[in-house]
């Protein structure tokens, strides 16, 4: 009886696991993206300049590790983002909207009381590995 396959998803581009998880899981051909902070991936710092700054670099990081696994920013099917102020949900979405262009993925978004290293905002995801096709 054959198993189901798991890959554990690790890339440089992307910062390190700062704790005992993975960047992300690959079973068969769903990857679990861990969520990604705005944390330069050769310094570990936060980039400064706020949330919008956070936000682009924790977005750059996913798709750092969407990459690593074969994937792409458009096979996203479930984002969750996590925000330290939900007043920045605006200025989130304006940057969101640079890696995700069309067929958005199903996404939540909400305030939480804090999150690692004084991060602004986390994001984390559910992407297909492979070819999709969308249907019209």
């Amino acid at each position: 009886m054959a198993g189901i396959v798991r890959r554990i998803i690790q890339t440089a581009k992307a910062p390190s696991a700062i704790g005992p998880y993975s960047q992300a899981v690959l079973v068969e051909n769903t990857l679990y993206v861990s969520g990604q902070i705005g944390m330069n991936p050769q310094t570990g710092d936060l980039v400064p300049g706020g949330v919008v700054h956070e936000t682009e670099q924790a977005l750059k990081n996913m798709q750092a590790i969407l990459e690593a696994s074969g994937s792409t920013m458009n096979n996203v099917v479930k984002a969750t983002v996590l925000l330290d102020d939900i007043n920045n949900f605006a200025a989130v979405n304006e940057v969101y909207t640079k890696f995700f262009q069309k067929n958005y993925p199903a996404r939540a978004a909400y305030q939480v009381a804090a999150l690692p290293k004084g991060a602004k905002v986390e994001i984390e995801a559910v992407a297909i590995v492979g070819k999709v096709v969308d249907s019209q």
